[in-house]
């Protein structure tokens, strides 16, 4: 049972998480290039898919934790200090997804935000994929682990 709750989570976090991390990192150049391009034109279409990929995955993206949640309980290691490290940033992550990017990329597509937020909104899809990046270390290096990997 282990290794099925570990594969769904792995392919979970690959397929729900991988698409957000790259949409989100698309997202503000081709905000910026909408924004150049000014009214008239719908340059607006790839961001608005970017944004919506974001939105839907990050939702997909709960059933990362939920199995990983699963796994951790089936091994045995729900105390171990790297995966409460993981949980944590894990945490952060979603927050800065639900309160920092996924807002300001709402903002520029209706066209209250300037084009600094677009620059703000580099920072904060950078930010969140270096969690993602930590998150992704420690479940590979496990600090602690007893398999020598």
């Amino acid at each position: 049972m282990t290794k099925f709750l570990l594969a769904v989570h792995v392919i979970a976090a690959i397929l729900a998480i991988g698409p957000v991390a790259v949409a989100a990192s698309m997202f503000p150049p081709a905000a910026r290039a909408a924004l150049a391009a000014g009214p008239g034109t719908d340059t607006l279409a790839t961001p608005r898919l970017l944004h919506r990929i974001c939105r839907v995955y990050a939702v997909v993206g709960v059933v990362v934790p939920v199995f990983g949640f699963a796994t951790a309980s089936e091994m045995g290691v729900l105390g171990s200090a790297w995966l409460i490290v993981s949980i944590a940033l894990t945490a952060l992550a979603a927050l800065v997804l639900v309160a920092l990017v996924l807002p300001a990329q709402s903002a520029l597509l209706e066209g209250s935000a300037g084009s600094g937020r677009a620059a703000h909104l580099a920072m904060a899809t950078g930010v969140f994929n270096l969690l993602w990046a930590a998150v992704t270390v420690l479940m590979i290096v496990r600090p602690g682990s007893t398999t020598g990997a």
